[in-house]
């Protein structure tokens, strides 16, 4: 009991005020009741009275450590160690600690010095695990976690973490009681107030309530507010009137080559710089892509923060430049420094586009969504209003960046009938497609679909005397070939060729073609995709999937290695459900752009209902490839319907497992409604809002209007929409 040992300690520090076990005793119980200053002066002065107390040096260091005072608990770690060399524990904490100051080389040693010192040293193998995690090493995880846990059966975060590394590697030995366990660990944690082991970002893949993953998010928030609580800081004011432009300031670390700016590196140079003044904060240093420049060049001010690693100052330096609306792109993700948001430097806080959930935090007012994402019904999952914008919240810069995808033409030979040419086996595209038009035959073949309406569909096709040449630079891994001497590169080797189109940096300037056979994919095949991690499969989808390629003849699914170690589970599991192994075809992961440029080889995406492709979907959708989608209860389950309704392609959203798979199915089996959709998705590309940036721009522009209006006049946050009253 804490109070009974609590009053035991002062007791024995009334009789010797001096007494530095008790004062370290003490400083424990303090600790534990969450009195974290109060600890630390009991720590300092059990140190004063007995300075080689290695265990108060280490306990120290500890808490110095929850505070974010990196440097001086790695201070303190080390005197721990210097006066008791085989002090395991103080390794294994110090390892932590340079883990958070991005030392993984130096994080590793210390890991691996605990374990020699004391080779049953759960903790230590559970923390080295982390590091194998962290850097994609997902065997040897797994291992060490085994390992912690057989040293250690009650270890929570062990245990938890292992379950999300079998998560990545589609490993579901007792995945039903794996689950039970996982959700009433939580159910415990929350229970006795600890930190839950589940991260809030993986939380949507497992059974929880929703109440629970707020809850998680919740408690991640609170350490942020933890970490700024010592630094004293007064709360920021702020006037209700606006004197001139409304300040918007967008806070990331992934302005730079990451999938957060693929989507929105157009947004800032498009807002209308006579309403809005636009601030970019970068929480990560220059990677030196284009992605970061153009950012950097379009907002009216770019801030480097990642100079600025004290939360406090870079707080500060947000609250001077006037931000009236704050921008949060980062929630629980690599990289993330909330506690900037915690501060509280702007009188309006918004989650927006890189995290797909609830923060949790009561510092954030507003999440930026829209009515199919996060309908109000479910508004109770959420501890933010919520902002809906008027078609999607979701956004792409695929028209920006892949302009040559924008139109093809299909490669025919000119012996074969152009009957039921299909558009996307042999694929060619370029940003200019006319030095081919010019010297090669090109046939425009129009032909009438029955959908509600019968719809005119027109293929341009190249008519080639043979596609020998074609076939033959595949096969041998030429870079390219010529066709009536035009020359046309392998859509294989595009990283050989020009590396910043093959990263989106720039748009590709060569004629490309893509082919089902550069993948090993079957020409006559129905290819049904899907190009995310895999850690979004669960066995409920691939059971789906498995009926899916039962009830349609000659097709198969393509999957990434991603990571490569999942493909031998997957591919048991499907022989498990009675499929041939040829029906799963995986490919490598790819550049962005040959990533983007291949979804034009497959007929039909089947997307995750666990947890959608959020930009993979964008990026499928793109290259005229329907999504059938399957939405949820949680954010990261909906995105894709929320894409798909923007797009104008409801009926591919189901409401059912069993209308999931029906409509994957008559898409599979019915050649005119298959092309009827494609030929649908194609056009709605450019037509739908979906892929309209700047209409995207001044829909956030009505929603930072709206939240102002509120707060100028005083009023709380409530939810807002930018759709016009109709």
């Amino acid at each position: 009991d804490l109070a009974d040992a609590e009053e035991c300690y002062n007791t024995a520090l009334r009789l010797c005020p001096s007494h530095a076990d008790s004062l370290n005793n003490l400083a424990n119980i303090k600790r534990e009741q969450g009195y974290i200053e109060e600890a630390t002066r009991l720590y300092l002065k059990a140190l004063e009275v007995f300075p080689e107390f290695a265990a108060a040096h280490s306990n120290l260091a500890s808490v110095l450590q929850q505070q974010g005072k990196l440097n001086e608990a790695l201070m303190h770690y080390k005197e721990a160690i210097r006066i008791q060399p085989t002090f395991a524990d103080a390794y294994s904490n110090m390892g932590n600690t340079l883990k958070e100051m991005q030392d993984v080389a130096g994080a590793l040693q210390c890991y691996t010095r605990a374990i020699q010192i004391n080779p049953a040293f759960a903790d230590a193998h559970s923390n080295l695990a982390s590091i194998h995690k962290d850097s994609g090493n997902i065997p040897e995880a797994i291992q060490s976690y085994r390992t912690a846990l057989k040293l250690k059966p009650d270890f929570p975060d062990a245990y938890c973490n292992l379950a999300h590394c079998l998560q990545i590697v589609c490993d579901w030995t007792d995945y039903e009681s794996r689950m039970k366990k996982l959700v009433s660990i939580v159910a415990d944690q929350l229970d006795k107030n600890r930190l839950p082991s589940v991260h809030p970002h993986h939380s949507m893949l497992y059974p929880l309530s929703h109440e629970f993953r707020k809850a998680i998010a919740a408690r991640h928030a609170n350490l942020c507010l933890e970490k700024i609580h010592v630094l004293h800081k007064h709360p920021f004011k702020f006037s209700l009137e606006l004197k001139g432009r409304l300040k918007v300031g967008y806070v990331s670390s992934d302005f730079g080559n990451h999938p957060t700016s693929h989507l929105m590196q157009s947004v800032p140079g498009l807002h209308d710089r006579s309403q809005v003044e636009i601030f970019c904060y970068a929480l990560s240093p220059d990677d030196g892509t284009t992605f970061r420049s153009k950012i950097a060049r379009e907002a009216e001010h770019f801030i480097d923060l990642s100079q600025i690693s004290c939360n406090g100052k870079a707080a500060d330096r947000i609250y001077a430049d006037g931000i009236h609306v704050l921008v949060n792109m980062n929630g629980y993700t690599k990289g993330a420094r909330n506690e900037i948001f915690a501060l509280r430097p702007a009188p309006i806080q918004v989650m927006w586009l890189g995290y797909p959930g609830t923060s949790g935090a009561s510092f954030m007012d507003y999440l930026i969504t829209d009515c199919v994402t996060s309908p109000m019904e479910l508004q109770s999952q959420y501890s933010e209003k919520l902002a809906y914008m008027p078609h999607t919240y979701f956004v792409g810069d695929h028209r920006q960046m892949f302009p040559h995808l924008k139109e093809r033409l299909i490669v025919s030979d000119r012996n074969s009938s152009n009957a039921n040419l299909p558009d996307n086996v042999a694929v060619i595209n370029a940003t200019d497609l006319s030095p081919l038009v010019e010297n090669t035959e090109v046939k425009e073949i129009k032909e009438v679909v029955q959908m509600t309406k019968p719809v005119e569909i027109s293929l341009k096709v190249a008519e080639l005397p043979t596609t020998t040449p074609i076939e033959t630079m595949i096969a041998s891994g030429q870079v390219q070939t010529s066709l009536n001497g035009v020359v046309v590169q392998n859509g294989l080797a595009t990283t050989q060729t020009n590396n910043k189109a093959a990263t989106g940096e720039e748009v590709p300037q060569n004629i490309v073609i893509t082919t089902r056979q550069q993948y090993g994919l079957p020409e006559d095949a129905i290819v049904y995709c899907n190009f995310n991690q895999l850690y979004k499969i669960d066995p409920v989808t691939l059971h789906m999937w498995a009926n899916i390629l039962k009830s349609v003849p000659n097709a198969v699914i393509w999957l990434l290695r991603f990571p490569a170690v999942g493909e031998p589970n997957l591919q048991a599991a499907v022989q498990q459900l009675g499929l041939s192994p040829g029906k799963i075809i995986f490919s490598n992961v790819a550049a962005k752009e040959e990533h983007v440029r291949r979804g034009q080889l497959a007929d039909v995406c089947l997307d995750t209902p666990l947890c959608n492709g959020h930009t993979t979907s964008m990026d499928v959708l793109w290259t005229g490839t329907p999504v059938v989608t399957l939405p949820g209860e949680t954010l990261a389950s909906r995105v894709a319907a929320s894409q798909l309704t923007a797009l104008g392609c409801p009926e591919l959203i189901a409401r059912s497992r069993q209308e999931y798979q029906d409509i994957a199915i008559k898409l599979g089996t019915d050649r005119e409604y298959l092309k009827a959709m494609r030929h649908k998705v194609w056009a709605a590309r450019t037509t739908s809002p979906l892929f309209d940036c700047k209409q995207y721009a001044q829909g956030l522009e009505m929603l930072y209007a709206r939240m102002w209006d509120r707060h100028g006049m005083g009023l709380k946050p409530d939810h807002v929409t930018a759709l016009s009253e109709k």
